[in-house]
């Protein structure tokens, strides 16, 4: 048999709509036979930079495409439609470079790939975290990422490094990049899966696919841009598929696979896909057909004994930049800078929410929320006490040592968030809920104790909290995920720390809302939107 070889990932064409930064920082020089396009390392630093500063307050135009689809899709529900159009304003707020799209403004992660012939004489990851760094500094951002100081301590970097680099190597006198800003939010939602042969039918296919869209939930913010990798000559292989592709960046790539192996995008299982996404029912976080705007399946070679299968999305914040360092110059994926032209002239109608003042007693809330079934759209106005992870561990420990609840726990409803920085003159920075589930597990123990009355956060919840708020009379209402900029400018008006100020953005706060959206999700009987669908 002859030898052959290609590249795993034809990616056959690239139509991306650059931006040139600057013709700086790059210069051909000739060395023997050979070009070498010599790039300061200060150029590295200021597409980093941009790159991290654009993504984190601007979409691609075809994102806010889709989401004006949704306005105008007759299929699309009420909830569907609200969903889509509060993004649209959250994107016309963030694009004003104050608050960013989403509170969790993610872990930053290049995947870079470096021409033969391109001589930077530096550590190039250096110099590329050098400019992320600038970019959380410098802007309203929110530094997420926590680092160990032993096995069990933990602290915050105070920086939001480290950033996840990775570079490797190609032909040519070019540099290539991918920047992501990647929250926790849709992270957690990358599946692995080790399958077998057997899933390689239709039927089995289709079922294993129905399942783990379930699976998936709200949590991360839908509608997503859905990535589904079948193959892969190693787990870490088809997990750097799933990432790529949920980016956009394998959209190019053949539709067809050959005997060298090459990737290639399944069209006819993309299709198949995005239907069972919309037979969901799951909708845009709420209920309806906009569970995903599209999915992209990619079809790997695979080891005979193995057959890995990744899943993983991009969520509603769909930050994903490219960028380039050509003889030509430094470029930047062009974002989309007139969100604004994607919103209808009059908003979507809808039934009048519920208006709820949480300011009375709980027990007073608790009974008026019991008159109204899940699925009822509400506002809220009031006080809200914002805690998140560290802050529920920490309220265990009281509990574990035989200390009371702290009242704040007991007298107000819980949301769920970490805000960004906050701009000068603004009572809050982007304040949009995070994942509810990663606190089900001090639901039963807090309600017990008379505190987590009314939880409210984003995504679907296990039965144990619909269990707990049956037996305590409590409730889980749920916020949109992703508009955090527009909560921020419309619906917050104060924020102040009450407790564990040392935590930083993970500190217990106090916040009064005005017109806050929410949803009832879990009531005090059981009952359960998500359980429903």
């Amino acid at each position: 048999m002859d030898f052959i070889y290609q590249d795993p990932y034809p990616i056959l064409k690239d139509d991306t709509q650059y931006k040139k930064l600057t013709s700086d920082f790059v210069q051909l020089e000739q060395l023997g036979n050979r070009e070498i396009l010599t790039v300061d390392p200060k150029g590295l630093e200021l597409l980093a930079q941009e790159a991290m500063n654009d993504v984190s307050f601007m979409l691609r135009n075809s994102h806010l495409q889709k989401l004006n689809n949704i306005l105008n899709d007759p299929e699309a529900t009420d909830n569907d439609r609200f969903v889509a159009y509060n993004l649209l304003q959250n994107a016309v707020v963030a694009v004003e470079g104050q608050l960013p799209s989403c509170q969790d403004t993610g872990t930053a992660i290049v995947m870079a790939k470096k021409g033969e012939n391109v001589y930077t004489g530096a550590d190039d990851a250096e110099w590329l975290s050098k400019g992320i760094f600038n970019t959380y500094q410098n802007k309203n951002l929110r530094y997420s990422q926590i680092v160990p100081i032993s096995m069990f301590e933990e602290k915050n970097s105070g920086s939001n490094l480290p950033a996840q680099i990775d570079i490797y190597a190609k032909k040519g006198a070019s540099y290539e990049f991918l920047f992501l800003a990647k929250g926790g939010g849709s992270a957690n939602k990358t599946f692995l899966y080790q399958q077998t042969k057997s899933l390689l039918n239709d039927k089995s296919m289709e079922i294993f696919i129905r399942q783990k869209i379930k699976d998936l939930g709200t949590s991360a913010c839908p509608p997503y841009h859905l990535a589904l990798v079948i193959g892969g000559t190693s787990a870490e292989a088809n997990l750097a598929a799933v990432k790529k592709a949920s980016a956009g960046y394998f959209d190019n790539l053949p539709t067809s696979g050959n005997m060298s192996g090459q990737a290639f995008r399944d069209l006819e299982w993309e299709k198949k896909v995005l239907e069972f996404c919309q037979e969901s029912s799951i909708g845009a976080q709420f209920g309806g057909k906009y569970f995903a705007h599209d999915v992209r399946v990619i079809r790997l070679p695979r080891h005979a004994a193995s057959c890995p299968v990744g899943l993983g999305v991009s969520c509603s914040a769909d930050r994903n930049i490219k960028g380039k360092i050509t003889k030509d110059g430094i470029f930047l994926e062009q974002l989309e800078t007139n969100p604004k032209q994607f919103l209808p002239a009059t908003p979507p109608h809808l039934e009048a929410p519920v208006e709820v003042d949480l300011n009375r007693t709980m027990a007073d809330i608790l009974k008026e929320l019991s008159q109204y079934p899940i699925k009822t759209r509400l506002k809220l106005n009031g006080t809200l006490i914002v805690a998140r992870d560290i802050a529920h561990a920490k309220i265990k420990e009281l509990l574990d040592a035989g200390k009371p609840m702290p009242d704040y726990f007991k007298n107000h409803p819980i949301y769920y968030a970490g805000p960004a920085k906050t701009p000068d003159g603004m009572p809050s920075g982007s304040f949009g809920p995070t994942t509810a589930g990663r606190m089900d597990v001090y639901v039963e123990e807090f309600q017990k104790a008379g505190g987590s009355m009314i939880m409210l956060a984003k995504g679907n919840r296990t039965k144990q909290v619909m269990d707990a708020c049956k037996t305590y009379g409590g409730f889980y209402l749920g916020s949109i995920g992703g508009p955090a900029a527009i909560l921020a400018q419309d619906n917050i008006l104060k924020v102040e720390v009450v407790d564990f100020e040392e935590l930083g953005m993970e500190a217990v706060r106090k916040i009064t809302v005005k017109d806050f959206p929410a949803f009832i999700i879990t009531d005090d009987k059981g009952n359960d939107f998500f359980e429903n669908l």
